[in-house]
């Protein structure tokens, strides 16, 4: 693991508006699971992200988004510990900068007062999730969420998440950047064309607006199996029909998947520079299957090769 006096921190990076972030993200272990072993799943994670050149780990927060899609869902909704939790209680041997999300709508404005006040902003930064669609009840929204953090802590850096399929995408990352958020993190990017149309778009909204860009981090993730695949589209993954018949009808699903990534990091790359937009990449980590999971490590490692031309510049 690289050390911070090595490498410059994720805040100051993101604070610079600097390109090449390479983040990790997993899934807190489920709720169920037991103290003991909670340690020897950590203890074997934080194994894998030893040799990595990461500048943080991202905990998700996971909700039951069974509103969004009418659907079944291909993989029941399990829950998992708290992000918060996870990151005090276990990752202590973690020394580098942890990106902690929160799906706002599942605490009371109580709650994320608590955390807001506790959360060490040296090492933990946010990023808000709004809800899953508009007709969920929710205990906080996510105005009122970053209002919160604006009044308690400010000094928090603070994350949103960019849909790059949906419409008009780019205007709420206007608005979302004006209510303090320094960075995006996009949804699973399976249509890089969608991810480069969106911050096209971004990027000439903000000069007419003479607003700076604020660094996009695009989430790559592997898939090892159809039922992943159909999962990620269950989610609102905008996957093209030439790339689910190529996974589909690949000999390895998992190979084929890691190829594709591999290539969308790399047309995301040419793009962003071409374009001067600061960008970075969150390679997720979500399955508990062990080839899956060294999948995103390699993807992890190769990933923070094709930004070294940049990575190098920042240090």
């Amino acid at each position: 693991m690289v050390d911070d006096s090595d490498s410059a921190t994720f805040r100051t990076l993101v604070a610079n508006a600097e390109s090449g972030l390479l983040l990790f993200g997993i899934t807190p272990p489920r709720l169920s699971t037991a103290s003991e072993r909670i340690r020897e799943i950590t203890a074997a994670t934080l194994g894998r992200l030893a040799a990595l050149d990461v500048d943080g780990l991202a905990l998700y927060d996971i909700d039951d988004e069974s509103d969004r899609n009418p659907a079944e869902r291909p993989f029941p909704y399990l829950p998992t510990m708290d992000p918060a939790s996870y990151h005090s209680e276990y990752l202590d041997g973690w020394d580098r900068s942890a990106i902690i999300y929160r799906c706002v709508g599942k605490y009371a404005e109580a709650e994320l007062r608590t955390w807001l006040r506790t959360a060490d902003p040296d090492r933990v930064h946010a990023v808000f999730v709004g809800s899953s669609s508009k007709g969920k009840p929710v205990l906080t929204s996510l105005p009122e969420a970053q209002d919160l953090r604006r009044e308690i802590r400010p000094d928090l850096l603070l994350g949103g998440v960019a849909i790059t399929e949906r419409p008009e995408e780019h205007l709420r990352l206007i608005t979302k950047q004006e209510a303090g958020c320094a960075y995006f993190i996009s949804q699973v990017v399976y249509n890089a064309d969608a991810a480069k149309s969106m911050v096209s778009d971004y990027f000439y909204a903000c000069r007419e607006r003479r607003l700076t860009p604020k660094p996009v981090l695009f989430t790559l993730s592997v898939c090892g199996s159809m039922k992943t695949l159909a999962f990620l589209k269950w989610l609102g993954v905008d996957v093209p029909r030439w790339l689910e018949n190529s996974l589909r009808h690949a000999d390895d699903t998992l190979a084929e998947s890691y190829g594709h990534c591999v290539a969308t990091a790399r047309d995301l790359i040419a793009f962003c520079r071409k374009l001067g937009m600061p960008f970075g990449f969150l390679v997720e980590s979500v399955s508990i299957r062990k080839v899956e999971i060294e999948a995103s490590v390699a993807l992890a490692d190769e990933l923070s090769r094709l930004l070294e031309p940049v990575r190098t510049r920042r240090r």
